[in-house]
Formats: C-alpha cells, structure tokens, sequence
C-alpha cells in the first residue's frame, strides 16, 4: 500500500467518521422530539381516558416540574 492510498483512506475514514457522529446527533434529537411531543401526550391521555387519572396527573406533575427545572438551568 502506497503512501496515498493510506492518505486517502485515513481522510476518509475522517470525512465520514464526523458525518456517522452528525447523522447519530441529529436522530437522537429528532427522536427525543417525536417522543417528547408525539408519544407523551398521547400517554397521559390515554391514563386519563383508561380511568388512570391519578397516574396521569402524577405524570403531568413529574414532567411539568422536570420541564421548569431543565428550563432554568
């Protein structure tokens, strides 16, 4: 193996390694949207409807509070 070959596949490995660690931080984030304004919701209002509606008012609370507290931070 000549000495650009190993230039190339190390630049290479490079370009792609930061586009891999891009694409995993923008999925993480466009999943914790989905879940955050999708499928949470979703939960405490089927708790409600199911005649859970002191587990979901516990868990209105609890993401309430969390939500305040991440705000200030």
């Amino acid at each position: 193996m000549n000495m650009l070959t190993f230039l190339f596949i190390v630049l290479m490995l490079g370009v792609f390694g930061k586009l891999l660690v891009f694409a995993i931080k923008a999925t993480w984030s466009i999943t914790k949207i989905i879940v955050n304004i999708v499928f949470l919701p979703l939960v405490i209002i089927g708790l409600f409807v199911s005649g859970l509606a002191y587990a979901a008012l516990i868990v209105l609370a609890i993401v309430g509070i969390v939500s305040l507290i991440k705000d200030h931070m």
